[in-house]
């Protein structure tokens, strides 16, 4: 990396409120499933078990969202590259206060 070089790292903190675990975990499973998907037949069994186990949806809903998504907040923005996206889902127990007023912003 060369002195002139500037990287900013983005923090982006969501809540959504789960409606259908089941629907969400089938939508997950299918992508686990999808001739695509780059896994092999263990990793597949795997990742079926964790999402089927996991009661709040995280696990699931982690499946479902590409990280480069994540990216195209910021595609507009012609002065920046984006360079990695990772994605971490966890449960909540709801919004914070916070979130109720600022959801806007």
């Amino acid at each position: 990396m060369s002195d002139d070089e500037k990287f900013l790292r983005l923090t982006v903190e969501l809540t959504v409120e789960v409606l259908d675990v089941s629907a969400l975990q089938a939508a997950a499973l299918a992508e686990i499933r999808h001739p695509e998907a780059d896994l092999d037949d263990e990793e597949r069994k795997e990742q079926a078990e964790l999402v089927s186990s996991d009661e709040t949806g995280a696990t699931a809903l982690q499946w479902l969202i590409e990280p480069d998504h994540v990216l195209s907040l910021i595609e507009h923005v012609q002065e920046v590259e984006p360079r990695e996206a990772v994605l971490g889902v966890e449960p909540s127990d709801g919004p914070s206060d916070d979130d109720e007023d600022e959801h806007d912003h």
